[in-house]
């Protein structure tokens, strides 16, 4: 049976109206964004984001807890490092444990014991990424869960509702997200129906005063894509907007490319989110480009693996070169790992698959991104983002030929 929260009849009901109340909304936005300081050097922005559980500077990386933990790490432990936020993933919580259930505890912030703010994506990067079936209609998308095979439905109205039940401070708008590369007249088709679709949130949404909704701008490497997606986004009046469908595959240069042109055409006086960014070099250049807040699993799943950003660049623990090391992982750091632990220990720990070693490169990849963004910050303050910017590749090694990134 197809899993319905909606039915097909209501998904569709306003796929050609205009919402009539986005204007109304937004007066009443429970998200708001106030410009601190722009950087002379750079044009980057330093900015306050004004939620319903608390306030947070940007720009800001935001760590993944996909499943309501951000894997290994207690909210008391990210408090004590500086996340301001977080990001949870509606569809792996529509699946499991069930957005009721979440709702029935008092949502995700009672749920997760997490006091601070929280930000949902829609759904819609799993459903395309995870399901090896997937059929896309105006409704919605049809596709199969990625663990057991069962048919489910998602669509703008299922999306919200889950949202709503569970209680971010941020939710965003459900779209496609083409692959890189995608053909022009594929994109445009996208691009509209993630227009339509926007449209859509926004009448289903049923928390404005407590819930602010982000519209996500797609578009792919086509700039006259961008432009149209941008300008139906932005006539929606939308608290805040995601640039999506980067860091799928494409170059970096061409990524900053799209940024270049893209942050420009969205409000300035509103939050601009990156979504799924998060090496260092791109949270440099992504500040410089005009974003406030990113997110990504990046430095979670490669602690996974062993692998540690640096001052000096990417260090895999796990290697043999370690084995009799007694330096902490990074000399530069003064974070909890390393000032209480060796290279070789960590490794040791890692090699034997033991959870504590993880925890350990967890909490040090996610201290070193945290404090990058609290120096961006302080350099924006400073007017001197660009000099930084100079000085942070030159150490980590990203001026050198053949420099390993992640």
């Amino acid at each position: 049976m197809i899993r319905l929260i909606f039915s097909i009849t209501a998904s569709v009901k306003y796929v050609n109206s205009r919402c009539p109340f986005s204007s109304r909304e937004n007066k009443l936005a429970a998200i708001t964004y106030e410009l601190i300081k722009t950087c002379k050097q750079t044009g980057a922005r330093l900015g306050m984001i004004h939620t319903p559980h608390g306030s947070f500077e940007t720009p800001m990386f935001m760590p993944v807890g996909t499943l309501a933990t951000v894997k290994t790490m207690s909210p008391e432990e990210l408090k004590a490092i500086g996340a301001g936020i977080i990001l949870s993933n509606t569809y792996h919580l529509w699946l499991r444990p069930g957005h009721e259930i979440v709702q029935e505890a008092g949502g995700l912030h009672a749920f997760m014991n997490w006091d601070q703010a929280i930000l949902t994506d829609s759904g819609g990067f799993q459903v395309f990424s995870l399901s090896d079936f997937r059929k896309i209609e105006e409704e919605g998308v049809y596709f199969r869960h990625h663990l057991n095979g069962d048919k489910l439905f998602l669509s703008p109205e299922v999306s919200m509702q889950v949202q709503n039940a569970l209680g971010p401070d941020i939710m965003m708008a459900f779209d496609e997200c083409p692959p890189y590369p995608a053909t022009h007249a594929y994109m445009k088709e996208s691009v509209e129906r993630t227009s339509r679709w926007a449209e859509r949130c926004l009448k289903a949404h049923a928390r404005p005063k407590e819930q602010g909704l982000f519209g996500i701008v797609q578009g792919g490497a086509y700039k006259d894509l961008r432009i149209q997606s941008a300008k139906d986004l932005t006539s929606l009046d939308f608290p805040g907007y995601a640039i999506g469908g980067l860091s799928v595959g494409e170059p970096k240069d061409v990524m900053n490319e799209v940024l270049a042109y893209t942050t420009p055409l969205l409000p300035t006086n509103k939050p601009r989110y990156l979504m799924g960014v998060g090496s260092p070099d791109s949270l440099i250049d992504g500040a410089i480009l005009g974003v406030d807040m990113f997110d990504c699993v990046l430095p979670t799943r490669i602690a996974r693996n062993g692998t540690l950003m640096t001052s000096n660049g990417r260090l895999v623990v796990k290697n043999a070169a370690y084995a009799r090391d007694f330096r902490p992982l990074d000399e530069n750091c003064d974070c909890y790992v390393c000032r209480n632990y060796t290279r070789a220990y960590i490794r040791h720990l890692i090699k034997c698959d033991e959870t504590f070693g993880i925890r350990l490169t967890t909490y040090h990849n996610l201290y070193f991104l945290l404090k990058l963004m609290k120096q961006v910050r302080q350099a924006i303050r400073e007017d001197r983002l660009g000099d930084f910017k100079a000085a942070f590749f030159e150490q980590y090694g990203f001026n050198k030929p053949n420099a390993k990134n992640f």
